[in-house]
């Protein structure tokens, strides 16, 4: 297994349709896109120009918006996973989505891909120079919270997100 963290690229369109319909219409947390999604050219013509934009640290974004490194998470050529790294912290990042959110294709889970995920995007947080980043997972998680505890992370809380969408969500830190 040699994972990678790979920018949005037209060069894995076959792998990255066939992940995104395995989410089905499920959320696909770091993917930078929104359930449902069909996953055709326009949408990942779309997808690339939105990542593009977001990694601009130069660029002027909306107000809901901050820096962002979406990534897709790859073995081999194939994208099992997508993890969005964001470079600093808004009110709703602050209380529901944190620095890091990660995915894994269903079929893919188990195998320590989260885990190998996790680890780059830690690293790309000691890059730009945080001390520490926010990782939330919903409560019910068990995968994601042993994944977020096995990268050191401390729970601050577990809280009620059902206004922002979520149901009890656990938000930990990890310090670099």
């Amino acid at each position: 297994m040699t994972i990678e963290l790979t920018r949005p690229t037209t060069d894995l369109f076959d792998s990255w349709a066939e992940a995104v319909a395995e989410f089905g219409e499920s959320h696909i947390d770091g993917s930078g896109l929104q359930a449902p999604v069909t996953p055709d050219r326009a949408t990942l013509d779309a997808l690339i120009e939105k990542a593009t934009l977001l990694a601009d640290t130069t660029a002027d974004l909306p107000d809901d918006a901050v820096h962002n490194d979406l990534y897709w998470v790859v073995d081999d050529g194939e994208v099992v996973g997508f993890l969005s790294f964001r470079h600093d912290l808004n009110e709703w990042l602050r209380e529901a989505g944190g620095h890091i959110g990660y995915s894994v294709r269903e079929s893919r889970r188990r195998r320590g891909y989260a885990s190998a995920a996790l680890r780059l995007g830690l690293e790309r947080a000691r890059e730009i120079g945080l001390d520490r980043v926010l990782v939330t997972c919903d409560d019910d998680n068990v995968g994601s919270y042993r994944t977020i505890e096995g990268a050191d992370g401390v729970l601050q809380d577990v809280s009620d997100q059902s206004a922002r969408g979520h149901a009890m969500l656990r938000r930990y830190w990890i310090t670099l």
